[in-house]
């Protein structure tokens, strides 16, 4: 396919998405078991243009004054990829399977294309209605602090120390990958996307078959830090989902102690055997739920440490997930509440006498962050937030203080600070 075509069909992803209100993924699929003669490049460019389209729908369809699919792709291609109009002319044709030549009124606009005087939702590209908590938050960085969330996220590998002694050998094993090493977690390798947005595919590799790497994102990763289990602990894993986390942790533990996983919802679980086996774990139960039994009730009061890796709106990952900016409303964000409520309150049931609950969301709203562990707080006797000096102290973290934002209960993390995904992580003790 040209790239003109791929536009083409770009605009037509966008609005099967926008007339069916469906997950891009699931448009993309269809599209592309209709259009079978796409081979995967083709594919994988015309994913790119769609995502890119998604990041920058807002601030695109403001500077093109309308929001079709076709507008939101010109503006998409001025904001997020600087072409000039020129090039955009040569793609929008008319010729053979391109789109339909631009206007006058359309040049008009791409040449005049600017966000200076746009709305923080526009400029930021976001949902106007989480505006007053996210301002309240970020105050005057707000709109930087979004529009990183609007970058292509990199492909960001950990290091697992069961099985490879240094991150440099991992390093050293994989030039052909064109690696580099994270800045902040120790453990973390990072791989730039390619021109068509994707990474290589890492799970064919000798070394992710071996077990000596995972895909995790440097955020996950420091998050998992900042827990600061040791390897002599008794850790729960509440919200392990495919295990991320818990493959993390176990490695901290180095085989020692004992690490529990479960989850609400047993098929979240299923993706967590093989990885284990994989990753050369030893010390980790995983606790399946069935029917209405508590998968950790006999493990009241008796934990070092709780990890609860909460189920949130995701904001945070929207640079991996930009058609879900569009997907989010209010009602999403009350039942999230809810879930975070239910999981925090088991959480303290298992802590015993000085043990300590990781809270942790891949969100920058308030509401699902201070706000959650401040409610936890008042209807909940005997725990106390760990100020995040010493969280950093005892993680051995202390490069993380001029990067991270402190909030009232715990820290943020942001692409705009520590180039990661938007993560929170609050410690509270049990006294």
């Amino acid at each position: 396919m040209t790239p003109a075509a791929r536009l083409s069909a770009a605009i037509e992803v966008l609005g099967d998405i926008e007339t069916r209100r469906r997950p891009a993924t699931d448009a993309l699929k269809d599209w592309g078991l209709s259009h079978r003669f796409a081979g995967s490049k083709d594919r994988a460019a015309i994913a790119s243009l769609v995502y890119d389209s998604l990041r920058r729908k807002a601030s695109a369809a403001w500077v093109m004054g309308e929001n079709t699919p076709r507008a939101v792709v010109l503006g998409m291609l001025v904001l997020q990829r600087g072409l000039s109009f020129a090039d955009i002319a040569r793609l929008f044709s008319g010729e053979r399977f391109a789109p339909e030549p631009v206007t006058g009124e359309e040049r008009a606009r791409i040449e005049a294309a600017d966000l200076k005087n746009a709305p923080a939702p526009v400029a930021g590209d976001f949902p106007d209605w989480i505006e007053p908590s996210l301002r309240a938050f970020f105050g005057d960085d707000l709109v930087p602090e979004l529009q990183a969330l609007t970058a292509r996220a990199p492909l960001d590998l950990r290091v697992n120390a069961l099985k490879v002694d240094s991150r440099s050998e991992a390093h050293d094993a994989l030039p052909h990958l064109g690696a580099v090493q994270t800045p902040l977690s120790p453990w973390g390798l990072r791989i730039q996307p390619g021109e068509d947005g994707r990474g290589p595919a890492v799970q064919s590799e000798p070394e992710f078959i071996k077990g000596w790497i995972e895909i995790q994102d440097e955020g996950s990763q420091l998050a998992a830090i900042l827990s600061g289990v040791q390897p002599d602990e008794q850790v729960v894993d509440l919200c392990a989902g495919g295990g991320g986390k818990t493959l993390a942790l176990a490695a901290m533990m180095n085989n020692h102690g004992q690490l529990y996983a479960t989850d609400s919802d047993a098929r979240r679980l299923a993706p967590i055997h093989e990885r284990v086996t994989r990753a050369g774990i030893r010390n980790l139960q995983i606790r399946t739920p069935r029917a209405r039994a508590d998968a950790v009730g006999d493990l009241d009061g008796k934990m070092d440490c709780v990890v609860v890796d909460a189920p949130c709106t995701g904001i945070g990952t929207w640079r991996r997930n930009p058609d879900a900016k569009w997907r989010l409303r209010p009602g999403s964000l009350d039942v999230r509440r809810n879930e975070q409520a239910a999981v925090l309150d088991r959480a303290g049931a298992l802590v015993k006498p000085g043990g300590r609950i990781i809270y942790i969301t891949c969100s920058i709203l308030p509401e699902e962050n201070d706000d959650a562990v401040a409610a936890f707080l008042e209807r909940t006797d005997g725990f106390a937030a760990v100020p995040v000096a010493e969280v950093l102290e005892r993680a051995e973290m202390e490069k993380l203080a001029p990067l991270v934002r402190n909030t009232r209960h715990g820290l943020q993390m942001t692409p705009l600070k520590t180039g990661t995904d938007g993560f929170y992580v609050a410690v509270l003790r049990k006294s």
